[in-house]
């Protein structure tokens, strides 16, 4: 104990290591909290991009498709089938892209390290923390007829 604890009682220390470890466990719930809502942002914007990707398949591929592959025939005189088959890879290679942009948005996702280290280390100490041993208080009425 320090010099400034010895006048306090038991209970006002109870009352302050309480205290402490309340704050320490909203401290590692603020931490967590900031690192998950980075995470979040993360999966939000690599989400975007997967939707944008299957909005590019889904709505705008058939018509830029028809257009550019009717300029291809028209342009260098191919077949429709081929200038159809040219148009749908150049979309697929896209689409591809775009997929694999996705994916390293979102393999950029990590579990809170920090809150999970900093969680571990306070459960290390406080399962080192031992209550101090109690002192024998004499009894002076032991043995004594009253």
């Amino acid at each position: 104990m320090s010099a400034a604890d010895e006048g306090r009682s038991l209970g006002e220390l109870v009352a302050t290591a309480t205290s402490e470890l309340s704050g320490l466990v909203h401290d590692e719930i603020a931490l967590a909290k900031t690192e998950i809502r980075q995470d979040v942002k993360r999966a939000l914007f690599g989400s975007v991009a997967g939707v944008v990707a299957a909005g590019l398949v889904l709505f705008a591929v058939p018509l830029l498709s028809f257009a550019l592959a009717f300029w291809l025939r028209n342009w260098w005189d191919l077949p429709l089938a081929v200038a159809c088959v040219i148009v749908a890879g150049f979309y697929l290679v896209l689409a591809a892209v775009l997929l694999l942009w996705a994916k390293v948005k979102l393999g950029r996702i990590s579990p809170p390290e920090r809150s999970i280290r900093s969680a571990k280390e306070s459960a290390t100490l406080l399962s080192k923390a031992r209550p101090h041993p109690r002192q024998s208080v004499p009894n002076d009425h032991a043995g004594s007829p009253t």
